[in-house]
């Protein structure tokens, strides 16, 4: 059997907004400046839609943050969608980094709290998603031990655009996802008629994508129920 022996398939985004406009009954030759003005609305617009499914491991990444004793709360990139896992990292005598994980909490029990300002090992974290979003650590790093703040997250897919070839950030397995999904947007404004097919054939697409964007390991459950037992 004769085959490619190629992985290279990699459209970029003008690309896709080519076969995305013929898929919503608008001809190659009939795209004008204005189309493509729409297409790159529609695509961002179609990514910051995906964003509200849920993470997309391809837009999860690791940052670091270096804590001020005394301080409780720190910026976060404003591409960031969600804090998904967090832990601070200590050094022991002999110089190994320790990782000691941290746990969310919400805006109503950050506010339960009696004492804010409580200094020393920070256990709970309070991700507060305003446009500029913060993290707030309680309790409030102390000045005994150098820590170090670190979390995965949730964060944008990078902006679509047309120069230089540039593809769209999105895997392999999301191409016909992100390709009928645009056409599903710009069929709202030039084929009104095809909305309803498009919307249903992008969602079963993007659906049978993300089903399969997960990590591939075993999950525990484990009660604790020591307390039930003191």
């Amino acid at each position: 059997m004769a085959t490619s022996g190629t992985y290279s398939f990699s459209p970029n985004f003008g690309e896709m907004v080519q076969y995305a406009f013929g898929l919503a009954g608008v001809r190659r030759t009939a795209i004008l400046q204005e189309h493509l003005a729409d297409a790159r609305m529609a695509a961002n617009l179609l990514l910051a839609h995906w964003a509200n499914k849920g993470p997309n491991l391809w837009t999860v990444d690791l940052q670091t943050v270096p804590l001020v004793a005394g301080t409780a709360t720190y910026s976060v990139p404003g591409s960031t969608i969600m804090i998904l896992d967090a832990y601070i990292r200590t050094e022991n005598d002999a110089g190994v980094p320790i990782d000691r994980p941290i746990t969310a909490i919400s805006r109503t029990d950050y506010a339960s709290f009696p004492n804010k300002e409580s200094q020393g090992y920070p256990t709970v974290f309070w991700f507060d998603r305003q446009i500029a979003p913060t993290i707030t650590l309680w309790q409030v790093p102390n000045d005994t031990l150098d820590y170090e703040l670190r979390y995965y997250r949730f964060r944008q897919t990078q902006d679509t655009a047309f120069a230089s070839g540039l593809n769209v950030e999105v895997p392999y397995r999301f191409f016909p996802a992100f390709s009928v999904g645009l056409a599903a947007w710009l069929a709202r404004t030039y084929a009104p008629d095809r909305v309803a097919t498009l919307t249903a054939d992008s969602d079963a697409l993007y659906d049978a994508a993300a089903e399969q964007d997960t990590e591939n390991a075993p999950v525990y459950f484990q009660p604790q129920l020591g307390g039930y037992y003191r």
